[in-house]
């Protein structure tokens, strides 16, 4: 089956792959020799580089014919997502939502790209997993790819957010098994923690999801002779759909923001109910304490000192006041 194609990435330094597409759907692969002895004539040339890497940034300083500030741009470590156009070609910077396949933990990838009538270079860490590229690659692989360089971009932009949806899932249905918690007085500090970890990720992931809107948006009205309209429409439908994951975070920060607040309500009505428990107490042994302190003074004319059942008195005395006094704590109520 085509699907069973081994992908090979990473096999030279620096380069993940570089992918000749045929225009129908398909590619060639091409090593760094391939790379560079393609000309624009040979056909649409997709290169995915190790940003980091010594080989990958000495090439496109010096070998790519991508002008300087725009490599420069690629290279840096400043990865807030934002376009920029250069003649008839563009800069682009996105960040993409990778889920570990081994850890299930969440991560936002940063991914440089530069695309031209001709060619596409895009670079990410060496450090960084991006799934959506190799889901591109292995489509191309099979026949199902891109065939222009719009749609390229466009399938780019898609990819890259397609985990977002099901990351909101799981943060929607977290912050709903916190409200179930709260509302049933579950162990207050596992419930502030994980709110905690909730809170930023929706922080983390709204950082960059509003300039990844705004680039988004200038991608899809940029005068480049090389995007179609119908990749404009693609990257139109793709910033739609970031402009609504943008609202459903705002959605969960102020659920959780709420949840917060509820939270710290109880624990000041805790606190405050153990407070008046302890007030109360002091209050209900303030007069026997009082009686005690005097009976105890090391003075004379203490009254009872001769009695032999005045200790009992006293006692009875205490007994009879405890009550009264609760009732009228109760009366008051202080209980």
């Amino acid at each position: 089956m085509p699907v069973a194609v081994d992908i090979q990435t990473g096999v030279q330094p620096g380069l993940r792959f570089a992918a000749l597409l045929d225009r129908k759907g398909g590619c060639r692969d091409l090593d760094w020799e391939g790379v560079r002895a393609w000309r624009p004539a040979d056909g649409f040339l997709w290169i995915h580089l190790e940003r980091d890497d010594p080989t990958a940034a000495a090439w496109l300083r010096g070998e790519s014919r991508v002008d300087p500030l725009a490599a420069l741009a690629l290279l840096a470590e400043e990865s807030r997502p934002r376009v920029e156009d250069v003649d008839d070609s563009l800069l682009v910077v996105l960040r993409g939502v990778n889920v570990d396949d081994s850890t299930g933990e969440t991560e936002m990838v940063p991914i440089h790209i530069w695309a031209e009538p001709d060619r596409l270079i895009s670079l990410r860490d060496k450090d960084h997993q991006l799934n959506a590229l190799r889901n591109i690659r292995l489509a191309l692989l099979t026949g199902k790819g891109p065939r222009t360089p719009g749609g390229l971009l466009a399938q780019i932009a898609e990819r890259i957010v397609e985990h977002l949806e099901l990351l909101l899932d799981g943060l929607e249905d977290q912050v709903g098994e916190l409200e179930e918690d709260s509302l049933e007085n579950v162990d207050g500090a596992e419930t502030r923690a994980r709110l905690a970890s909730v809170r930023r990720q929706t922080i983390k992931l709204r950082r960059y999801l509003g300039p990844q809107r705004d680039a988004l948006y200038r991608i899809q009205h940029d005068d480049a002779s090389w995007l179609s309209d119908e990749a404009k429409l693609r990257l139109r439908e793709v910033n739609d759909k970031v402009i609504r994951h943008i609202e459903d975070l705002d959605a969960l920060r102020d659920r959780a923001t709420i949840l917060h607040e509820d939270l710290s309500a109880q624990i000041s009505e805790r606190i405050a109910v153990s407070s008046n428990r302890f007030t109360a107490l002091a209050a209900l042994l303030l007069p026997p304490s009082l009686v005690a302190g005097l009976l105890g003074a090391n003075v004379g004319g203490i009254p009872g000192s001769d009695n032999p059942v005045a200790f009992w008195e006293v006692c009875l005395v205490v007994a009879t006041m405890l009550p009264a006094l609760w009732m009228l704590l109760r009366r008051l109520r202080w209980l």
